[in-house]
């Protein structure tokens, strides 16, 4: 939650906890997936843990498919700000889109 860091929660007719973590320097793209629920009771009672995608192909799969989807959510997304509160994202003048049923579609075709 800065200049450079977005947080963006879905809440929609699935109950996920995606982590996605796309850093970019240079044109050089790292995204990295991470276990469910990054919360600090956690971190003491379970094991939690982030991979990197190596392979390229996949990479840009996940941001194409998954993080560019979900972050294009005016519909059921909220935005973190930086006092820890949550701000609703509105479509404005934008066509509507959710995520998770443009993913349904996407995947039943």
């Amino acid at each position: 939650v800065s200049e450079n860091i977005r947080v963006r929660s879905i809440i929609g007719r699935f109950l996920e906890h995606t982590r996605v973590f796309c850093f970019e320097h240079g044109g050089d793209r790292a995204v990295y997936l991470s276990s469910a629920d990054w919360m600090g009771r956690n971190f003491f009672n379970r094991i939690e843990l982030a991979f990197p995608i190596e392979d390229r192909r996949q990479r840009e799969r996940v941001i194409k498919e998954g993080l560019n989807n979900y972050l294009s959510d005016n519909t059921r997304a909220w935005t973190l700000n930086a006092d820890g509160t949550y701000t609703r994202v509105k479509p404005g003048n934008a066509k509507p889109r959710n995520a998770q049923q443009r993913l349904i579609k996407m995947l039943a075709d």
